[in-house]
C-alpha cells in the first residue's frame, strides 16, 4: 500500500496551466476520485503521480518520499488507461503475464500469480483468447488484471469504464468497488461522471481547471459543496440557484427574490455572520445566490402548511422511478423531482416549499457557499413577496 501526496503541485503545458498548486494528499488503502470535467487536470494528475510527467513547481511524494526524481518504472504505481492499451497480438494470459516477464519472474511464478489474478477477476476461462475476442467488460478486466497481478503500492485508473454501455458500467463499478475492498491497497480513480465518484469513493477530489475545489467524503460534498462549481458538479439534476437582494429589514435581513424572500432574524443569526464574514470588514453583498437541490423541493397543487412559493410547470420529464419537473419561478427556471405517482400538467400553476434544512447561500461574485442552514439555525421563514 501507499501514501500518496502532491505539494503545490503545478505543472504547464506551453501556455496552458494544467494543474495549479495543487494540495492532496490520498491515504493508504483509500479508494480516492478525482472529479471534474474534461480539461481539468485529472489525468494530468496521474500522470504526475505515476511518473509519466515532471512538476514544474512543487513535489509529489510517495510514502512519504520525495518522487519527482524517480523513474515511472521505479515508482511501483499501476496505471490502467482509459483505452486500455492491451495488446492485441498477445492472448488475455500473455498481456497479464508481460510485467512479470519484464521483471524476469520465474515461468512457474508467473502461471501462478496470473492464474491467481484471473480467478479474481473471473476471467481465468478466457487466459487463451486474444483482445478481439473480448466483450467490452472482458478487455476491462484484463487491462485491471495486469495492473494487480504485479502488487503494486498503488493502482491508478484514468476514466476505466467511459468506453462501457451503461449496463456494463454499472457491474463494473460494483467490481472495482469489491476488489478494491478485498485487495486493501490505494486506488485513485480518475471520472468525469459524478454517480462513479459518489457511489465508489472514499473521498472526493474536485478539480476545475487545473484548480481543486473541493476534497472530502462524498457525503460532505453532496451536501456541504464549497462553491457553485461544486454544487453544480454533483447531483442530478444539478443543484438550483436564483438571486436574491439582501435587504436589511428592521434587525433582520431579507434575501428577497422577486415572487418569494427568506427572513434571517436577529442580528446574531449565523447567517448573517457568514455573510459579515464573506464581506469581509466591508459592507454586506447586495446579492446573493440562493441554492437548492431539486429532491429538496415539494410541488403541490394547492397552498400546503407553512410558506409557499408560486410557480408554473414549464415541462415534465418522466423518468421510470422519478420525474423531473421544470418550472417558472418568477423568472427564473428551477427543476423539481417528484414522485412518478405526482401528475403535473404542464402550464399549471402550483406552489413550491423548500427544505429549510437544505437551504445554501452562495456569494454572488465568488461563487463560494457562504452558509448552508443544515449547519446551523434554518430560516425563520419562507414567505411569499407580494
Amino acid at each position: 500500500m501507499a501514501n500518496l501526496r502532491l505539494e503545490n503541485v503545478t505543472k504547464r503545458f506551453g501556455p496552458i496551466t494544467a494543474v495549479k498548486a495543487l494540495n492532496l494528499e490520498i491515504r493508504d488503502g483509500e479508494f480516492f476520485s478525482i472529479l471534474g470535467p474534461p480539461g481539468a487536470g485529472k489525468t494530468t494528475t496521474l500522470r504526475l503521480i505515476v511518473g509519466l510527467e515532471k512538476p514544474d513547481e512543487g513535489t509529489v511524494y510517495i510514502d512519504g518520499e520525495p518522487a519527482n526524481e524517480i523513474h515511472p518504472g521505479k515508482r511501483d504505481i499501476a496505471m490502467v488507461f482509459q483505452n486500455l492499451a492491451l495488446y492485441p497480438d498477445k492472448t488475455v494470459f500473455d498481456n497479464m503475464a508481460y510485467p512479470l516477464r519484464e521483471r524476469k519472474l520465474p515461468k512457474d511464478e508467473i502461471e501462478r500469480l496470473v492464474q491467481a489474478t484471473a480467478k479474481s477477476l473471473y476471467i481465468d476461462h478466457l487466459l487463451k483468447r486474444k483482445p478481439a475476442k473480448l466483450s467490452g467488460g472482458e478487455r476491462q478486466r484484463v487491462a485491471i488484471g495486469r495492473a494487480m497481478v504485479r502488487k503494486p503500492k498503488a493502482y491508478l485508473l484514468d476514466e476505466p469504464l467511459a468506453n462501457l454501455d451503461a449496463l456494463l458500467r454499472l457491474e463494473m463499478r460494483v467490481e472495482l468497488k469489491r476488489l478494491q475492498g478485498e485487495l486493501g491497497q490505494t486506488l485513485v480513480y480518475v471520472t468525469h461522471d459524478q454517480v462513479e465518484a459518489m457511489s465508489m469513493a472514499d473521498r472526493i477530489a474536485v478539480l476545475n481547471k487545473g484548480v481543486l475545489q473541493q476534497c472530502d467524503t462524498p457525503e460532505a460534498v453532496y451536501n456541504f459543496p464549497a462553491n457553485r462549481f461544486v454544487a453544480t458538479t454533483i447531483g442530478s439534476p444539478p443543484t438550483n440557484f436564483v438571486t436574491a437582494d439582501v435587504r436589511p429589514h428592521g434587525d433582520n435581513l431579507l434575501l428577497a427574490h422577486s415572487v418569494f424572500a427568506l427572513a434571517v432574524e436577529g442580528g446574531r443569526h449565523p447567517a448573517r455572520a457568514a455573510l459579515e464574514s464573506a464581506a469581509a470588514g466591508q459592507a454586506l453583498p447586495e446579492k446573493v445566490l440562493i441554492g437548492f437541490r431539486p429532491e429538496d423541493v415539494r410541488v403541490s397543487t394547492s397552498q400546503a402548511n407553512g410558506c409557499n412559493v408560486p410557480a408554473q410547470v414549464s415541462v415534465v420529464e418522466p423518468l421510470g422511478g422519478e420525474t423531473v419537473v421544470d418550472l417558472r419561478m418568477g423568472g427564473d427556471l428551477v427543476k423539481a423531482v417528484v414522485p412518478p405517482t405526482q401528475r403535473l400538467e404542464e402550464r399549471r400553476h402550483v406552489w413550491l416549499n423548500f427544505d429549510p434544512e437544505r437551504v445554501h447561500l452562495f456569494d454572488a461574485r465568488t461563487g463560494q457557499r457562504v452558509y448552508t442552514t443544515g449547519q446551523g439555525e434554518p430560516f425563520a421563514c419562507l414567505e411569499a413577496v407580494h
